[in-house]
Order: structure tokens, then sequence, then C-alpha cells
């Protein structure tokens, strides 16, 4: 909490600077003047958007199509006009038209040309000039997930800011192990809030100290508190801490089963570790934030070029940070870390896994558009939901060329980008790429395309194929192979694939990645484990 209101009151003291910088610099003589650098722009996110499409000289661009049936502009759900840009790049034919037919032809020619086209038009160039990141563990604490002790540690990695002290940006993480691991263990880094688990609380007897103490201190500190005080005799300044439940929630409705327990008990029980990082303290997820974090800090408070990168390739870089902590770590295998997230947060462990080479495997939960969604489908959430004001922050600036309507350059759409999301899946070859998502009905929205990414993982699949990785196991036109059955995933492969029955979540994809998973580490099957 002591980090986040550091880092809430940095952010502060630029927003000021930025908002009152006159005053400021009329405290200081000229010379002072001349080394304090500019403040930071302060834009919304408008703003923002409106200076990315003057630079790029666009007039106006598409809207997004509504979630909401009833609102102008509705998202197309007719799968018979879903496909007016039919065919997906070919993730296996180089620009100039050439096949890739060998594994060395692939690492060497048609790779780095995907990341560099994926980099250009989708998701912008991480600059070269990064500042280093440093890792402090703040807290080690002895918990228990479910019933297995672990070992937590919650960390902060500061951005070294000497360029631009005005921004401060501290990646938060917790990582945690099991404490009676024999030896270094597999692990998951999620994206989400970087909190404890289970932070050990005092026993009762520590509680009733720490509460006296609490209560002389008030009283003795202020005449009036000690009267509201009096007033209330039984009252505790310091609650105990509410505790997880240890069976991961509560007792199913009668004849129902109990549901998975949650992901982070079941990495736990099946001997892995898991890693929470807070993509926020890397850079806001919003266009207005795109003056801060780590965006922020390396442009030096201005506003971004058509080529720098988007928040989903600045998280990615966060994780990767995140890595690089992890391999230095001895209670981690840091050549089996893994990368997951939900939804935006699936669109980045995507990105991760794609552009970063170490991270062995990856849970892609529900990604959509700007993640495993082909942005060529015309079916849910667009591309031009991506270019406008809401979630243009995402992507390179370069991105929101493919809306435009008016332009220097002409009018753009989704069939002239140069890739699509079948290009950055095969970015993940050979490693392992598990593609998941739920169903409309219980809240894992049409307006993801679950078939569109279907379509787009099964278009990508001859990469793994080429590697002498083993594919999805289907065979036909990605146009038209059916999708499998809920529940019924295809998991034999390095890539795999499965739409459970579920929500916006990858609840109930857990635990067969974890089987999946293991399986290809070549690990025995977890026995029980705990009190």
């Amino acid at each position: 909490m002591w980090n986040s209101l550091r880092s809430t009151c940095v952010l502060t003291a630029g927003l000021v600077l930025a908002s009152s910088a006159s005053p400021l610099l009329a405290q200081f003589g000229n010379e002072t003047q001349k080394k304090l650098p500019p403040p930071a722009v302060n834009w919304t996110s408008e703003q923002d958007h409106q200076n990315m499409m003057d630079q790029l000289g666009i007039k106006t661009i598409r809207p997004g199509p509504s979630g909401y049936p009833n609102l102008p502009n509705p998202a197309n759900y007719d799968e018979s006009k879903a496909n007016p840009y039919p065919n997906l790049p070919d993730a296996l034919t180089m620009d100039d038209g050439k096949k890739v037919n060998t594994a060395a032809m692939w690492w060497k020619q048609r790779r780095p040309q995907l990341v560099d086209d994926l980099s250009r038009s989708m998701y912008g160039f991480v600059p070269k000039d990064v500042p280093k990141v440093t890792w402090t563990v703040e807290v080690v604490d002895h918990e228990r997930v479910g019933f297995i002790p672990v070992i937590a540690k919650r960390l902060v990695g500061h951005v070294d800011n000497s360029r631009y002290p005005l921004i401060d940006v501290n990646i938060q993480m917790v990582v945690v192990t099991p404490e009676n691991a024999k030896g270094p263990v597999p692990l998951l880094m999620m994206f989400g809030a970087a909190t404890l688990p289970a932070p050990a609380q005092p026993n009762p007897d520590q509680l009733q100290q720490i509460n006296d103490a609490l209560r002389a201190l008030l009283e003795k500190s202020d005449p009036e508190i000690k009267g509201i005080l009096d007033q209330y005799p039984a009252y505790e300044p310091a609650q105990p801490a509410a505790r997880a439940n240890p069976f991961g929630g509560p007792a199913p409705a009668p004849g129902q089963p109990r549901p998975d327990p949650p992901a982070i008990q079941q990495l736990i029980a099946a001997g892995w570790g898991f890693a929470r990082i807070n993509p926020s303290s890397i850079q806001a997820d919003n266009g207005a934030g795109l003056t801060r974090g780590i965006i922020g800090l390396v442009n030096k408070g201005q506003a971004r070029k058509p080529d720098d990168w988007g928040a989903l390739r600045a998280w990615a870089w966060g994780a990767g940070r995140g890595l690089d902590y992890l391999e230095t770590d001895p209670a981690v295998d840091a050549k089996h870390v893994g990368i997951e997230g939900v939804s935006r947060y699936g669109k980045a462990a995507l990105v991760t896994l794609a552009f970063d080479q170490r991270f062995y495997m990856g849970l892609i939960g529900s990604s959509g558009e700007g993640g495993a969604k082909p942005s060529r489908r015309n079916f849910g959430e667009s591309l031009d939901n991506l270019t406008n004001t809401g979630e243009y922050h995402w992507m390179v600036g370069n991105f929101i060329k493919y809306g435009a309507v008016q332009a220097s350059f002409g009018p753009k759409n989704p069939g002239d980008l140069p890739v699509d999301s079948n290009d950055l899946i095969a970015l993940c070859a050979p490693r392992l790429t598990f593609i998941s998502y739920g169903v409309p009905s219980l809240g894992d929205a049409n307006w993801l395309d679950q078939r569109g990414s279907w379509m787009a993982t099964v278009a990508a699949q001859p990469v793994w194929t080429l590697l002498g990785a083993k594919d999805l196991g289907v065979t036909g036109d990605y146009h038209t192979v059916p999708m499998p059955p809920v529940n019924q995933g295809l998991l034999d492969g390095q890539i795999a694939w499965r739409q459970a029955h579920q929500g916006h979540t990858d609840a109930q994809n857990v635990k067969p990645f974890i089987a999946w998973a293991d399986k290809f580490m070549g690990r025995p099957a977890p026995v029980a484990r705990g009190r």
C-alpha cells in the first residue's frame, strides 16, 4: 500500500508540474530553470487521440460498432456477413511472396519480418533505450494457499527515471511458491492486482496487545479522541483481517458439482508457483496516461510518435522485466514460466508470449479483438473499436490508419493490414500456446468472436508443424473447419484450443491447462499435498 501511495504522490507531483509549471519555475533563477526538464503533457484521451490523427494526416475515421443491438451502428453477428476480407495473411509466406519451407527460413527471415510488421502496424516498437529496472523484495511472508504452506514475496521493480525524474514507474509484483518444494517449480505469471494471497495475521493475544497499545496512544494524542473512545469501551482499532476460504468459495447448491478451486489454489496444489503483476503499475489503461507510465517516461512526458508502442506492448515489456527477476529466484524454474491473462489482459498475455521467446507457455483467455480474433473479421468487436478513443491506447499509433475514411493517404480498411491475429499466434510457435474461451450464454459474449479466434488458431498451426512440434490435430480449411464442442478441447499438441462451459474467465480451463503443460514438461501428475 505504501508503494501505491508513494507512486500516487509522485504522479500527482508530475501533474502539478504539468498544470502549473510557470509558478514553479518563477521560484528559480534562470540557470536552475535551464536544468529542469519540461513538464509532462497533460492531455485527455480525446486530445491525445486527435494529436495522433494529426500526425498521421487523418481527418475522419469510422465509428466502432456498438455492442448493444438497439443503438445506432450495432455490431454484426450474422456469420454470412462476417468475412468481407475472407483470407488471412499466410504466416508462412514472405512479404515478397516466397514460401517459407524450412525452419531456418522461419527463424532467420520470416519471423523477424513478422515481428517488424506486427510492431509497425499493430503493437508498436519497444524503444532501444528503455531504462533499467531494479527489483526490491519488500515483504517475505509465510502463508497458506488452500492448506499448502507457501512463501509469498511482494516486490517492486523501480524503473530508472534519472533521465526524466518527473515520472516515477514502480512495477508491482507478487511471487508465490510452495514452501516445501524439493526444487525449482514452474510458474504462471498472471496479469492482475499484485496482492498477497493470504497475508499472515497476528494471533488473538497479539492482536489484543496491538489494540491496547493503539487505544492508549490515541487517548494520549487528543482529549477529544479520548472522549470518543470512552463512549465505546469495547471498540478495537485493529480488526482481524478476513481470511481466504481454503475450499475456494461457498458450497454448491444441492445436486450441483463443486466448481474448480481458484486458479492460484490449483497451481499450488499441482506443485507450481504463480506471480501476479499489476499492468497499471507499468502503464495506465487509457489514452490520457500515454504521457505517463513507462511510455511517458521513455518519451520524457511528451506525446507518442506513430511507431511508438501502445499499452499492450508496454504491459508485455513489464512482464518481461518480471521474468528478469524470476530468472534470479532459486525457487522458480525460470525455463518453465508461463504468462496468463483474460480479456484485455488476454491480449497482453498473447503479445507477451509472441514477442518474448523466454516465456515457455501461455494461457490466453477470451482475448478478442487485438488478441486472437482476426481484425479482418466483421463480427462483434471490430478493428474500428480499437482505432477510436476508448481503446486506441492499446495499439501503435499507426493502427488508427486502418480505420481512416478521409486521410492524406486515402481511406484504409482492415483488409489493408499486412498482418493479422494468426500471425501473432504464429510468433508463439513452437512453444506451448493454449487459446481459451467461454460461452456467450454465460457471459463470454459473442462480441469476442470465438469462431474467428478459432479460425486464426487453425490458420497459425502450420508453423508448429514446420518447426517439428505437434499442432492442433485438425485438418481442413480454416474458413470452414468446425469448432470443437464445448469442453472438448484439442490438447494433444503444443498449440491447444478449449472453449469451456464458463463466462468471461479462464477458470474452468486452468485445470486442463496445468495437466496439458505438465505433460509437455514431463512432470508427474500431482499427488495430494498440504496439511
